[in-house]
């Protein structure tokens, strides 16, 4: 079972269709989104119709629960920016576009080998880094066990071994941050990143992907996108 995975799109159809390519050579048996598709991005509805006609399997990142619940994304961000941002892509998407959402599961399990999330098995805004305490992470785990247990929502990529399982983050492929934002404001990096987890009988591969961009195209994408967080964005790439 080869897994490519993809995980914080956050509407960035420019970095979808490079990973999509770089994944395609790599090689892979089937494609699943850990969550955070559509907001903070300048092309929600692209992205959304991409993922629906590659058939793609969904988790519900925080982000896709907030198109779902307007109130959720006030208890979640300090920040009026994103509150408004967010709530001006619920407003653009239609009745159909929206109700993609509620296919979204909250985690996936693939037999013992795998199992996906999009923050922790718990919940979708915990944050799970290479530096959380171990006794912390089990807490996080839930009890979920697997071979290899693969999230998001940080926005940084990782790979750690914890009890003999291995946790895999695979960053994201939208918006990369080169640290920590620890709700702060980001520096985003001019790449799109996502992983393939390789599970075979006699042994386990990583391979954590980052595929560099145009930053120039970053930036035009971004042009003409009605959105409150459209300059910043667009400023990031400068």
């Amino acid at each position: 079972m080869r897994l490519a995975l993809i995980s914080d799109l956050h509407a960035n159809e420019l970095a979808l269709d490079a990973v999509l390519a770089d994944a395609g050579r790599a090689g892979y048996d089937e494609l699943v989104c850990l969550g955070d598709v559509a907001t903070l991005g300048p092309r929600p509805s692209a992205v959304l119709a991409r993922l629906q006609s590659l058939g793609c399997r969904c988790i519900l990142g925080n982000h896709d629960e907030f198109m779902l619940d307007a109130a959720l994304v006030r208890s979640y961000s300090e920040s009026p920016l994103i509150v408004a941002s967010v709530d001006a892509t619920r407003e653009a998407l239609s009745p159909g576009e929206l109700a993609f959402f509620r296919t979204f599961e909250r985690t996936r399990a693939f037999g013992e080998d795998v199992f996906l999330f999009h923050g922790t098995p718990r919940s979708n805004t915990e944050d799970l880094l290479s530096t959380t305490p171990a006794e912390r992470v089990d807490e996080m785990l839930d009890g979920k066990r697997a071979r290899v247990l693969a999230g998001g929502h940080t926005h940084l990529q990782m790979l750690r071994q914890h009890r003999g399982m291995l946790i895999v983050n695979t960053g994201s492929l939208g918006m990369p941050f080169r640290e920590y934002a620890a709700g702060g404001p980001p520096v985003i990096l001019p790449f799109a990143e996502y992983a393939i987890v390789d599970v075979r009988a006699d042994g386990i591969g990583v391979d954590l992907r980052r595929v560099t961009l145009d930053a120039r195209a970053l930036a035009s994408q971004v042009s003409g996108w009605d959105n409150p967080l459209a300059a910043s964005l667009r400023a990031s790439y400068a």
